[in-house]
């Protein structure tokens, strides 16, 4: 996902291996109903939803990575990235917004990120892109 904060899972070839997937999402369900608040399960879990274009399951993730960790701006990051998967452009800019207020800095990834690409145009997110750049450049 190219930050290393970011959700991370080792890197799959493009061909899908759709199998593999499905076989650690269910692993990582499993764990979850045991340990339901892993930060790390959730996050695993979060990202492989979203990589298997289940948005609508990865965004419910997200929501409640963000409750357990409601001060983690990356974590915020990635509940924008979910909104904007299902197209939700509104409540992802305002996300978005939060994980810039909490401390989100990365212009350059906000910029290239593939999940954001439903924002890249609008006004908003073009504005917190220069936000960021500026906060940045001042520290």
């Amino acid at each position: 996902m190219g930050e290393a904060e970011k959700k991370q899972t080792p890197a799959r070839k493009s061909s899908g291996k759709r199998s593999d997937l499905d076989f650690e999402i269910a692993f990582y369900e499993r764990i979850l109903a045991k340990l339901p608040d892993s930060v790390d399960i959730l996050m695993a879990l979060g990202n492989d939803y979203t990589e298997r274009g289940l948005y609508a399951a990865g965004l419910a993730v997200d929501e409640r990575l963000c409750r357990l960790r409601p001060e983690d701006p990356i974590v915020h990051y990635n509940l924008a990235c979910s909104y904007c998967l299902v197209g939700d452009v509104d409540r992802a800019i305002e996300t978005l917004t939060h994980a810039i207020d909490l401390g989100y800095h990365d212009s350059t990834y906000l910029q290239r990120d593939p999940d954001l690409e439903s924002v890249r145009r609008d006004p908003r997110f073009l504005a917190l892109v220069e936000r960021v750049r500026r906060q940045h450049a001042a520290t």
